[in-house]
């Protein structure tokens, strides 16, 4: 089949490349803009308490809401604040409320906290009408635009934070770690292609053909966000960028080494090219579908931030695919041996010294080789226990110099730390009779008892007096582990059963939508994740006919991931401190680190079949596996890790935790398993790794020329 394809792209390379051009096309004009969101909430299933809590708020209470945005104030001098300094910022609320910014409804100076140190104007705007809505966003702009002039003079200096105001942080954050990262990614493909290939041509390549294909991709990822419901959270945008990049240019990698290797044979540049996509393409192909199925397994995630993530990645790796077949061929085979200009090295076969030596002493000592890289992983992965999950996707996606956390933290001078976001504790009369004042007073007194509530709001009833709103200020801060085991275990036990006979009682706010989050996402690890597994496994049988292969193979790339993990905490956690890791981290690091790496993998097995075919014994082949693939492994996964890495460098925490996690994982793959522990583990088990279907023997009689490339 893939001979056929690659006939089909080298006889017709003009037509192809202008169906790619003109699919482009139709996609930016016609396809809708790809928007994210950072609202928590909007992922969750409506059956979890804190959803429900939320609905009834909006049915009892449609103008209640916590301040879309806060502005504090505190003296330059950092002393406490008078009474002058108090009716000042009072003032500033009636002026600020006189300009009649768009979206905003009503801003509520309260009293200086208790020490005097700050003081808060609560500011309610407009209800965000729906993902890529600017209103809030605009508004906060608006504010920020307007409270210079406000405090000239005034010694008092003042930022604004809040839910609307991270919001716009994060867009900001978001846009500069994209150009970062975009620029960052490109750049390292383009150094690293021209050391590898020492031709600019092929180093320019990816760059063009990715960022056409990147196009479509996008397009078709809204249109299917559009037609489904989905909801795309704001670390998608620069996720993309790395993975077409990363991706196409592995894929590229596999064709042109391929291709390169032909042309050494003796084959002109046309046959070389299909023998490159007939030899390639099914290590491509399956690779390819190895990170697909994993992608498409979040769909069976509860949450909707999975279930719209895994099409997103799916759609774009399914678009490389197709471009990595077609699109790619069609332009080299165009090119012919232009494509290596100016080098002249692709005539000769290079020595490969490094990889030949690393080769032969595995075939020698398998065992050690397996042992000592299986040790190391099981090291790793022991840290791995460790991890705490941190749910707090705002803040993660916002620079840490940003001025909504800045202020976020000036808060906590003066105000417990919960009340930025308290939590809700909704009582309903299940007869639709008024609630008696006496049970709203011992129900209040309960639930400040509660450990780590700091203090009980006065309740505020509906208009039918049916619901009552109690507003709760937490101990701690309200995306903090300790927040969340209050929420989910003493609070939410005495808000039930404290509740007076006939009614029924809900707990809301933030802090809620986390811990249920934190529900979903156990559920999803027990589920997803050996979804994925198994339709790997398969995806691997059928490619290597075997039974034996594809369990060793998964498993091996189980402990790379719990490896990965385990280094994860071991920095982040134990070393810088942080007081855990962005809760999807798990997930993304699964998928990318078993999916992609089952891409070297497959590449290295591919090869170790294709060498015992030849006629050589395991051991043999595994040297000579490595000898071959191990040079497109290691230029693979240095350039793969690298534009995940790029993700370091946006500012922010979850972007960074994401981006050593993955290039972490990466790197683990490609120069710990795929070198090292699959070839020593598929050496020691020899004839037995391709059970039942003995893949490793050829039937038919070696052609002339066929071990021409293994000459030591």
């Amino acid at each position: 089949m893939f001979a056929a394809v690659g006939r089909l792209v080298v006889r017709h390379p003009v037509w192809v490349i202008l169906a790619w051009v003109a699919a482009a096309v139709g996609v930016i004009g016609f396809a809708p803009t790809l928007t994210a969101t950072t609202d928590e909430a909007s992922f969750l299933p409506s059956h979890y308490e804190s959803i429900r809590a939320a609905q009834l708020q909006q049915q009892a209470f449609p103008r209640a809401a916590t301040p879309a945005a806060i502005i504090v104030f505190e003296r330059q001098d950092n002393g406490p604040l008078t009474e002058a300094d108090a009716a000042k910022v009072t003032s500033i609320a009636q002026a600020l409320a006189g300009r009649h910014i768009p979206d905003v409804i009503n801003l509520t100076p309260t009293p200086p906290s208790p020490n005097r140190l700050i003081q808060i104007i609560a500011v309610e705007m407009t209800p965000q009408r729906g993902p890529g809505d600017q209103a809030q966003p605009d508004a906060v702009k608006a504010l920020r635009a307007a409270l210079p002039d406000q405090l000239a003079g005034s010694g008092l200096k003042s930022g604004i934070t809040g839910t609307a105001a991270q919001n716009l942080d994060a867009q900001k954050s978001g846009d500069r770690a994209n150009a970062i990262i975009g620029i960052t990614t490109i750049g390292l493909i383009l150094i690293l292609l021209l050391i590898i290939f020492r031709s600019p041509i092929i180093a320019i390549l990816p760059v063009i053909a990715i960022g056409l294909v990147s196009q479509i991709a996008t397009g078709l990822i809204a249109w299917a966000n559009q037609a489904f419901d989905l909801k795309t959270d704001s670390s998608v945008s620069a996720m993309l960028i790395v993975v077409l990049f990363g991706v196409g240019t592995d894929y590229i990698l596999f064709l042109m080494f391929r291709f390169r290797e032909r042309l050494r044979l003796g084959e002109d540049p046309k046959t070389a090219m299909v023998s490159a996509v007939a030899r390639a393409g099914e290590a491509i192909a399956s690779a390819a579908g190895a990170v697909i199925i994993a992608f498409l397994a979040l769909t069976l995630s509860t949450l909707g931030l999975f279930r719209s993530l895994g099409p997103a990645l799916a759609i774009a790796v399914a678009t490389t695919l197709v471009a990595g077949l077609t699109l790619i061929p069609a332009i080299v085979s165009l090119l012919g041996t232009k494509v290596f200009w100016p080098s002249k090295a692709w005539r000769h076969e290079p020595r490969g010294a490094r990889f030949a030596a690393i080769g032969r002493s595995l075939g020698r000592r398998p065992a050690l080789y397996a042992g000592v890289s299986g040790v190391a992983l099981v090291i790793l992965a022991v840290f791995s226990f460790g991890f705490h999950p941190n749910f707090d996707l705002s803040s993660g996606s916002t620079a840490t110099e940003s001025e909504s956390n800045v202020w976020s933290k000036e808060l906590l001078k003066g105000l417990p730390a919960g009340a930025t976001e308290p939590s809700m504790v909704f009582l309903r009369s299940d007869a639709g009779q008024p609630l008696p004042a006496d049970q709203l007073t011992a129900y209040r007194a309960a639930l400040a008892k509660v450990p780590g509530v700091g203090q009980v709001g006065e309740p505020a009833l509906s208009p039918d007096k049916t619901v009552a709103d109690f507003q709760v200020t937490l101990a701690n801060t309200p995306q903090s582990a300790a927040a969340l085991r209050t929420v989910k275990g003493p609070l939410r036990d005495t808000a039930h059963s404290a509740a007076p006979d006939g009614t029924t009682a809900l707990v809301g706010g933030i802090t809620a939508v986390f811990v249920d989050i934190q529900a979903a996402v156990n559920r999803d690890y027990a589920v997803v994740f050996p979804v994925a597994a198994v339709l790997i496994m398969i995806i691997l049988g059928l490619l290597l006919r075997s039974v034996v292969a594809p369990w060793y193979l998964i498993l091996s790339v189980g402990l790379g991931f719990a490896a990965t993990l385990g280094a994860t905490v071991l920095i982040f956690q134990d070393a810088l401190g942080e007081p855990g890791l962005i809760f999807i981290l798990p997930v993304i690091m699964y998928l990318f680190v078993v999916a992609l790496g089952t891409d070297y993998n497959i590449l290295m097995v591919a090869r170790l079949r294709e060498e015992a075919r030849e006629g050589r014994d395991p051991r043999d082949a595994a040297a000579m596996a490595i000898r071959h693939a191990g040079p497109t492994i290691a230029a693979a996964g240095l350039i793969l890790a690298g534009t995940f890495a790029s993700l370091m460098l946006a500012g922010n925490s979850t972007l960074t935790q994401m981006g050593f996690a993955i290039s972490a994982g990466i790197a683990i793959v490609a120069f710990v398993m795929s070198l090292f522990l699959t070839p020593a583990i598929t050496a020691l088990l020899g004839h037995t790794a391709w059970w039942p279907g003995h893949a490793d023997v050829d039937r038919e009689a070696p052609r002339p020329g066929a071990h021409r490339l293994d000459r030591p």
